[in-house]
């Protein structure tokens, strides 16, 4: 088998249930989500032991529900059975729960950095804002359920936590942004 098809080279793509261009919404909002899905991938092997297994599990984990979720994203069949799921969401709550206690507490915005794994966490939080951007596009034009919004945007928060966390556990301080007001009360 052969990994190209030829049947991209004007310009369209499949979903799954119709034939589209290559810019279309969707296209762009699972595009993106595969990006993430590859700048967690990175994140995954720069973390060290002391960042955790608990982290590396997780990140893991997501990088499965990411693919369900750009599934879902392609998926334009009439009455589709969506895998992302409020349980994914309920998941990363907790996980945010838990790593926000761990760290040590700020009220400002931080600067993104630190260790090489939370950097690349950080870099994961922009791009996953960028989907949440892109998701919210293509639901202003097509029918999408929002449990996909829900899960992207609570994982942007998910990332910034474990980034946190990520530092914390490997010695790392998070620089505060010098000119931030209060903004975790």
């Amino acid at each position: 088998m052969k990994i190209y098809t030829k049947k991209g080279d004007q310009g369209k793509t499949h979903l799954i249930g119709r034939r589209v261009a290559k810019n279309h919404l969707r296209v762009e909002a699972y595009g993106t989500v595969d990006e993430l899905n590859s700048f967690i991938g990175k994140a995954v092997v720069s973390l060290t032991e002391q960042a955790g297994k608990d982290v590396r599990e997780e990140l893991t984990e997501i990088q499965q529900q990411l693919f369900d979720l750009g599934a879902d994203l392609a998926n334009v069949t009439e009455n589709p059975e969506y895998k992302t799921k409020d349980a994914y969401t309920e998941i990363l709550e907790k996980a945010i729960d838990t790593y926000w206690a761990e760290a040590p507490e700020i009220k400002t915005f931080v600067l993104p950095g630190g260790s090489q794994a939370a950097a690349d966490l950080h870099v994961c939080r922009t791009v996953a804002r960028r989907a949440e951007r892109n998701i919210i596009a293509a639901m202003e034009e097509e029918d999408i359920p929002s449990e996909i919004l829900k899960y992207v945007n609570r994982l942007s928060d998910y990332l910034f936590a474990a980034a946190r966390v990520v530092n914390f556990r490997e010695g790392h301080k998070d620089v505060l942004y010098r000119s931030s007001g209060d903004v975790f009360k």
